[in-house]
């Protein structure tokens, strides 16, 4: 029996499912469509929508936690440098609390813009909670990182964002960052953690800043660090980071009450 002779469209109640993708942008085939056919792109389209922040369109948590764990992964086989950004919009508060809160959606909004502007195609910039957003730069080399992450602070703080009521606000944003360890099978929290440490430093070092942990250096050959450290980093994926880190130094949680 073919699979579509399976499903009825007249059994299920699809509008609130309708009515979310249609809100966030997307187009639905029509209903006299094949069923399967409809009911795939309803499933992909949902799926797709579950990943994304719904006000400034970047991905959001979920799919930055997908996303950090693979790169973990590649990090861990091949040795490459990967960059992880946490950015924190400086003084948000006081946005929310002297304008409202549609202005500061609208501050949202505009720095998700132009912190996808400032990034290659691979990166991914996603919506980490509240004003904070993450960036992971995978193949990022220490030099490139930091250019990265300056011309980010540099774009934000030349931006001028006209509100409603005629306001003109002028913003800048902080910047921390950690290299995830090669060849090490290491945790998404710790790597977070490590990028946390350092955004608290940019805060409390005066906002408006970047400071980005020092990326470790190699003694040995990547050929060496893999016969090393590879066979035993396989026994267990949170495997003590610190034999090989080379120097690199690790958290133990995360950063509480970062000031805005």
């Amino acid at each position: 029996m073919p699979a579509s002779s399976l499903v009825d469209l007249r059994q299920l109640r699809l509008n609130d499912a309708r009515a979310l993708l249609e809100h966030g942008g997307q187009r639905l085939p029509d209903d006299q469509t094949d069923a399967t056919q409809f009911l795939q792109t309803v499933i992909d389209q949902l799926s797709e929508l579950s990943l994304k922040d719904p006000l400034t369109g970047l991905s959001n948590r979920r799919y930055f936690q997908s996303i950090v764990l693979r790169e973990i992964e590649m990090v861990a086989r091949s040795g490459e440098s990967a960059l992880l950004l946490m950015l924190d919009i400086d003084h948000f508060k006081t946005v929310n609390d002297q304008h409202g809160h549609p202005a500061g959606d609208a501050v949202l909004q505009v720095v998700a813009k132009t912190l996808a502007g400032c990034v290659r195609p691979m990166d991914t910039v996603a919506r980490f909670g509240g004003e904070e957003f993450v960036i992971i730069l995978p193949s990022c080399q220490g030099q490139y990182g930091q250019q990265v992450a300056e011309r980010i602070r540099e774009a934000v703080s030349a931006l001028k964002i006209q509100l409603n009521s005629g306001v003109t606000l002028r913003i800048t944003i902080s910047i921390g960052g950690a290299f995830a360890p090669r060849w090490v099978r290491s945790t998404s929290e710790l790597w977070v953690d490590r990028a946390d440490i350092e955004l608290y430093r940019a805060k409390s070092e005066g906002r408006n800043r970047v400071c980005i942990e020092a990326q470790p250096v190699l003694a040995v050959s990547a050929e060496e660090k893999h016969l090393l450290f590879g066979p035993l980093s396989l026994g267990d994926p949170a495997w003590i980071e610190s034999i090989a880190n080379d120097g690199s130094t690790g958290s133990s949680g995360s950063v509480m009450n970062r000031m805005n």
